[in-house]
């Protein structure tokens, strides 16, 4: 059972820039992925997009009252957007997605089952989708796997898939973590150094059918390098204490 209660309430959390084709197909899948079951919001941050991202947001919130749109008027990066979606939301738990698509918000459901999940860790905080068939192109790929690669045994977070968007987690687990940018590359690691369980579950991942895609290899291997060393840097500061059990906590 995770640490942090499940109220059967989601924050979605979505950060986008320049995604103004996938804006409608994407909230559609959200809501119909969620209506019945759960109470959720959705919370897009238009992270300065020039194209017509935020026109279509917010002609999207006639039909969907559930969704909220929060524009930065520069672009700030994604580990940013996901700070400003998590900050402003009103439930307990957050899922994010990307906004290209290419996560399926029917995984939502799975990624939830698993909080009531006796078998889990009692101190279960972070649930990580795992790409295990990957449709991307070939050097994407490649990239991503020498990056996991590096993470995994410098850190040693025991996460075969970082860079997936599709995450859940408590909204106190995240507003407590150090912040800086890339950070959501590493949001295992960094929630292990707190003492949190981490498990990752085999999601879907999709082509992207419309837009360009924001990362490469350079952005998406080589960038990180030096925010690696850092997160590493972060670990080895870190002393947790063991709590007697009679204390008053």
């Amino acid at each position: 059972m995770p640490k942090y209660a499940y109220h059967g309430r989601l924050s979605v959390v979505v950060p986008v820039k320049n995604e103004q084709d996938n804006v409608e197909p994407l909230v559609r899948e959200i809501a119909a992925a969620l209506s019945g079951n759960t109470t959720f919001e959705i919370i897009y941050i238009n992270d300065g997009s020039t194209d017509a991202t935020q026109a279509r947001l917010q002609a999207l919130k006639a039909e969907f009252p559930m969704l909220r749109v929060i524009r930065h008027r520069e672009s700030c990066g994604q580990s940013r957007a996901v700070t400003t979606g998590v900050s402003a939301a009103r439930y307990e738990w957050i899922a994010t997605l990307d906004g290209d698509g290419q996560n399926d918000p029917a995984d939502i459901p799975a990624l939830l089952a698993q909080l009531t999940n006796p078998a889990q860790p009692a101190n279960l905080e972070l649930l990580g989708g795992w790409r295990a068939r990957r449709n991307d192109t070939f050097l994407r790929r490649l990239s991503s796997k020498i990056a996991n690669g590096v993470r995994s045994r410098m850190l040693r977070d025991n996460t075969p898939d970082t860079g997936c968007g599709l995450k859940l987690f408590a909204c106190e687990t995240f507003l407590r973590l150090p912040n800086f940018d890339h950070m959501h590359r590493f949001l295992p690691a960094l929630v292990m150094r707190n003492g949190g369980a981490v498990v990752s579950v085999p999601v879907h991942h999709r082509a992207r059918e419309r837009g360009t895609s924001k990362y490469g290899v350079h952005n998406r291997l080589w960038v990180g390098i030096v925010d690696l060393f850092g997160v590493a840097w972060l670990q080895r500061r870190v002393r947790l204490p063991l709590i007697e059990p009679d204390s008053d906590l």
